[in-house]
């Protein structure tokens, strides 16, 4: 594969803006002129916005990287205003390519899914929020920086609430129960401040979705996630269909978890795979890299190379220090065309699957990166966790690499967590459906709305007496409902697929990750339930679409 630069070479030139108005003032001249190809006009646009993009992507990872750098504060607050003029600029050139009369020669140059995206995009902007969607970024921002600076005191030790996490999958039944509280506590001394910081926002984005005519921010938020194959209605329809088939079965698993632990289930105990207690990450948190460098090259010739690359390049960021935001992502550095990957390790079981989740994302990224334009490189989300989530079922033949000899006490609890996750992803996007569609509702009937959806997708779920939770606050601490309106339906979708690849690799591996690398390599060319046609799956919008899921993973768990 082709050699990468070492990511401590990047450093990205700001932004000339004059400059890159320009820039795109000739190729919005080249997509308005009908002589010429529209392939042309594109070409241009992107060479405009690359290094741009570039510029913003390394700059908000520095920040990810250290929130607590005011460098890197104000860096961060710079590509926000930078984004506010790309998308005055991305509009006037998207008017100009949508109205060109030889609209099929766009859509061979891109493809019809592409300028179908590019539409629902421009419906979702006008000018006249631009300073709004800005206060969202710093909203958004704030509330990243505000957990990524939690202390907590726990055993006469500092933590963050990252590397507090991992106390709370303790073997030890009352350390996870006092991490539990202690990590709760934090969040029930700053509750005012995170309704304050989530009230603004749901104001901010109601009134964006009026300002555009819409009727509510649902609206605006599928616009916003370029959702152009299936709506609101469907959503609802797989909520019920996981209501009805997975919630049950889910319940079941949680009580037989119980059961075997011979414990009155609570929180604290629900990442307990059983009285074996957690799966031990046997190579470390500093083990971890080279640790999936022995997967890799075990799993996948292409995805090893890949990896290696990646890896021996500096194109990843691992483990939790202080100042670092939490979670994972992949972000992508346009001009290179190269993906990084940004984990927050803690030492814990959970590290593993996190840094194959998100090389699950890059290699997507990676396999794709030829595309004629940067859209095409990236799915829309439900699709793009199709390939993050499909690698984490499609590795399970090498987990040994992370788990030594109980590899497979962690698939087992892989497969539970993921049938578990999907009612718990459909109680996120349900809550902000309900959040969006009721913006004026105050936090103590927010907080009523999500203990009711718990009560409805999680019944196995009990508190016991932990502060801010057991009245409803667990939706805190979900970075995506602040940070990124409506990116979460997408998870369970993606692992409604997911799992029929994991179904289909356990009699045929090989044949499955060649269907795995021909998805990859669509990238963002189709729409969901076209690309999920493509690789032969069961859209999660069919009726029964959770019936083989279900009855694979009960015939699985029940051997094993």
């Amino acid at each position: 594969m082709e050699s990468l630069p070492s990511f401590a070479t990047l450093a990205p030139t700001e932004p000339d803006l004059p400059a890159l108005q320009a820039a795109y003032a000739a190729a919005t001249t080249l997509a308005t002129d009908p002589d010429t190809p529209p392939s042309e006009a594109v070409q241009a646009w992107e060479a405009a916005c690359r290094p741009a993009r570039q510029w913003q992507s390394w700059t908000r990872l520095r920040f990810h990287q250290d929130t607590s750098d005011p460098d890197r504060k104000a860096g961060r607050k710079r590509a926000d205003v930078l984004e506010g003029e790309l998308k005055k600029l991305d509009d006037t050139l998207l008017e100009a390519l949508l109205a060109r009369p030889d609209r099929s020669a766009l859509d061979d140059a891109v493809s019809p899914a592409v300028t179908a995206r590019w539409a629902a995009t421009r419906a979702g902007y006008s000018p006249a929020i631009a300073d709004d969607l800005l206060a969202e970024e710093e909203l958004a921002a704030e509330y990243i920086a505000l957990k990524a600076a939690a202390r907590i005191d726990f055993r006469g030790t500092e933590h963050s609430l990252v590397t507090l996490a991992k106390e709370t999958v303790a073997a030890d039944r009352g350390t996870r129960e006092a991490a539990e509280r202690a990590r709760w506590g934090w969040f029930d001394a700053n509750r005012d401040t995170l309704d304050d910081q989530f009230d603004r926002l749901v104001a901010l984005r109601d009134g964006m979705a009026k300002t555009l005519g819409l009727p509510d921010f649902v609206a605006l938020g599928y616009l916003r996630m370029q959702r152009i194959d299936y709506g609101r209605a469907d959503v609802a329809k797989f909520r019920e269909q996981v209501r009805t088939r997975l919630v049950p079965l889910a319940d079941r698993l949680m009580r037989e978890r119980a059961a075997d632990m011979d414990v009155e289930l609570r929180l604290w105990d629900e990442a307990i795979p059983g009285k074996k207690g957690p799966t031990p990450l046997v190579c470390g948190m500093d083990g971890l890299g080279d640790a999936g460098i022995g997967a890799f090259d075990r799993l996948d010739p292409a995805i090893s190379a890949f990896y290696r690359e990646l890896y021996g390049q500096g194109w990843m960021d691992l483990g939790a220090r202080p100042g670092k935001a939490g979670g994972g992502f992949c972000t992508w550095m346009h001009d290179v065309r190269s993906p990084y990957v940004f984990c927050s390790g803690n030492g814990s079981s959970s590290d593993a699957k996190t840094l194959v989740h998100e090389v699950g994302h890059a290699f997507q990224c990676w396999s794709s990166r030829e595309a004629p334009v940067s859209t095409c490189v990236f799915p829309t989300y439900e699709s793009a966790e199709i390939h993050s989530m499909g690698l984490e079922h499609l590795a399970w033949p090498v987990l040994d690499a992370f788990f030594g000899e109980r590899a497979d006490d962690f698939r087992r609890d892989h497969l539970v967590r993921g049938l578990r996750f999907i009612p718990y992803g459909v109680a996120v996007d349900h809550f902000q459906h309900l959040v969006y569609e009721n913006p004026t509702a105050t936090p103590a009937e927010r907080h009523a709305m999500w203990a009711e959806l718990e009560r409805t997708y999680m019944p196995w779920r009990h508190y016991g007496d932990l502060p801010h939770v057991s009245d409803g606050g667990y939706w805190q601490i979900q970075r995506h409902i602040y940070a990124r309106p409506f990116y979460y339906i997408d998870y369970t979708l993606a692992q409604t697929c997911a799992l029929q690849l994991w179904a289909s690799s356990l009699t045929d591996h090989a044949g499955t990750m060649e269907r795995y690398h021909a998805l990859c390599q669509k990238g963002g060319t189709l729409p969901f339930q076209a690309l999920c046609a493509s690789g032969g799956l069961t859209s999660p919008f069919a009726d029964g679409c959770l019936d083989a899921v279900v009855t694979g993973a009960e015939e699985w768990l029940a051997s094993h």
